[in-house]
């Protein structure tokens, strides 16, 4: 990985200043509302895993950025009459609140949708999933099956919190004015339901795109797949040429980050993100510095036709200028003559091809890991104020939590039976 030098250490140019930011382009906001799925989605729909995205409505959006966790009432219809009777003899049950009334429109669709799509779906806001939270849930992943399974993610995650409350954090306003006041847009929230898919976290891979070229790429998981090595130039052209005929042209910036999952054969690509261009994006194996000092096909032109002219330049400003200009004509016919050849041979001009970094065995990132991923974000405000509350306060709170797991697992296993 490339590292900045130490200020304490002798530089060739003592006029160059240490660099105090990464070289990024001014993010605008137009760049991270078209990073937002609700946008780029209907775009790509025939190459993106099967998903809904639900317009909220302000009391949703509201229910998301209040504080605590309260769920609707499950719809559970009772399979014995006694369950009827005892619900009426039992004068001491307290009715808990509904917060869905506020928001019976999206409730509805959000049911019918997990129906829709098979009993399972994984949910995400316009740009993060709660994969942060994930340690609430029964299955310790994104599967949902109720709607509370989805709001008990939603209102546990940093992630979600963050695209709810600084989706434009650094941002700068366009420059073709877009409104003229320099204020951040409206965000048109959208709940994502995607159909659950047990994806192999190994053939999910993340794209760096810069002026309209795939820069480099790597895996997702921050583990070593052996089986990966001898596939590495197959699905590198294979993802090459999705993004050759689906994005490139098609994505209104020149600049961003996509993930691409391609499931076994391995001849077919699904588009499952596009992230900003900008440093929140994570560059997994790469470092940004690094990413932003690559060079493309345009920049590795510009840098050797530089060269030459410069050559060019101080070897005529010496006393063998004529010879030198006829040796370097001479050098041009043999270096065309040359040319033809290989072009006989085979094509000189080799497309650029992007770096595709996995993990080796031998790497120690690849061990490096000791704590859980998300580690630093599983402990959600509702539980930092409940234990703030007294004893009293975090028991309720983790017996209503427990009750949650258990009626999720209960769930699961009548299924399994079923």
């Amino acid at each position: 990985m490339p590292h900045l030098e130490s200020e304490n250490q002798p530089a060739a140019d003592t006029s160059e200043q240490p660099l105090q930011r990464l070289p990024f382009p001014p993010v605008t906001y137009s760049h991270i509302l078209h990073c937002s799925y609700h946008h780029w989605q209907p775009l790509y729909r025939n190459v993106t895993p099967k998903s809904r995205a639900i317009p909220l409505s302000a009391p949703f959006v509201s229910y998301l950025r209040a504080d605590g966790i309260v769920l609707p009432p499950e719809d559970v219809p009772p399979t014995d009459p006694l369950d009827d009777l005892d619900s009426f003899s039992d004068d001491s049950a307290e009715e808990e609140p509904d917060p869905s009334t506020e928001w019976k429109d999206v409730h509805a669709q959000i049911k019918s949708t997990i129906a829709d799509f098979g009993g399972k779906v994984t949910p995400k806001l316009n740009w993060s999933a709660p994969k942060d939270a994930t340690w609430m849930a029964a299955t310790n992943d994104l599967q949902c099956r109720t709607p509370n399974d989805i709001y008990l993610l939603l209102k546990s995650s940093d992630f979600v919190t963050h695209d709810l409350e600084h989706p434009f954090d650094g941002c700068a306003a366009d420059s073709d004015g877009g409104g003229g006041s320099g204020d951040p847009p409206a965000v048109p929230y959208h709940l994502v339901l995607r159909k659950y898919v047990n994806f192999n976290p190994a053939l999910e891979f993340r794209c760096f795109v810069r002026n309209r070229v795939l820069l480099c790429l790597c895996q997702r998981d921050q583990n070593h797949f052996d089986f990966l090595f001898p596939m590495r130039d197959a699905l590198r052209s294979r993802i090459q040429a999705f993004f050759d005929e689906r994005l490139r042209d098609s994505f209104p910036d020149p600049n961003f980050v996509f993930d691409v999952y391609v499931p076994p054969p391995h001849q077919r690509v699904w588009l499952v993100d596009i992230n900003p261009w900008a440093v929140r994006t994570d560059p997994l194996l790469f470092s940004w510095l690094e990413i932003l000092q690559m060079k493309d096909p345009v920049g590795i032109r510009e840098e050797e036709d530089g060269a030459e002219e410069q050559f060019v330049r101080l070897s005529l400003n010496g006393s063998h200028a004529a010879a030198l200009e006829a040796e370097l004509d001479e050098a041009d016919s043999v270096s065309e003559t040359d040319d033809e050849e290989e072009e006989e041979e085979g094509d000189d001009d080799s497309p650029f091809l992007p770096e595709f970094r996995l993990i080796k065995r031998d790497d120690p990132e690849a061990y490096a890991f000791s704590s859980t991923q998300y580690s630093a974000h599983k402990l959600p405000k509702e539980v930092v104020d409940a234990s703030l509350s007294g004893p009293g306060g975090m028991s309720e709170f983790l017996g209503k939590w427990q009750d949650i797991l258990a009626k999720q697992a209960q769930e699961s296993d009548s299924d399994e039976a079923n």
